[in-house]
């Protein structure tokens, strides 16, 4: 049995306008081209503060790909409406910071990655995991 593929949402961000209009065109006729089914919305911060019912339904929709801005913002969005994301089924796409070839990559691929601020955290694996022994003191 074939793994179901995570779901995709588009944020078009039309009220605030903080993402660059080419970046939103080129990721939304990515999705378009690409033949799989997405959901896009007009603007994420305005269904958060009417606490649109679509949130919470999209949140418990199993794993998800959003293409929007930031991740801790959409996160809060999302948390603020009653609709808290699994960080674990959740993968947030940063088009204000990221390339549309990046953010349509990932849209596409398979799995969910972790959305951890570049630099500053990796997740830690048995595998990869060390074990440190202090040093005696002199």
């Amino acid at each position: 049995m074939t793994p179901k593929p995570a779901g995709i949402l588009y944020c078009n961000c039309t009220y605030a306008q903080v993402i660059d209009p080419a970046v939103k065109a080129a990721v939304l006729r990515q999705l378009c081209d690409s033949g799989r089914s997405f959901e896009a919305v007009a603007d994420l911060c305005e269904m958060s503060a009417r606490k649109d019912p679509a949130l919470k339904r999209l949140a418990a929709g199993g794993e998800v790909k959003i293409a929007a801005c930031y991740p801790r913002a959409v996160k809060w969005l999302f948390a603020s409406a009653g609709a808290p994301l699994d960080a674990a089924q959740t993968e947030v796409l940063n088009m204000r910071e990221q390339s549309a070839a990046t953010v349509g990559e990932r849209l596409h691929a398979d799995g969910i990655l972790p959305n951890l601020p570049a630099g500053k955290a990796t997740p830690v694996t048995p595998a990869s995991a060390a074990t440190f022994t202090a040093a005696p003191s002199s």
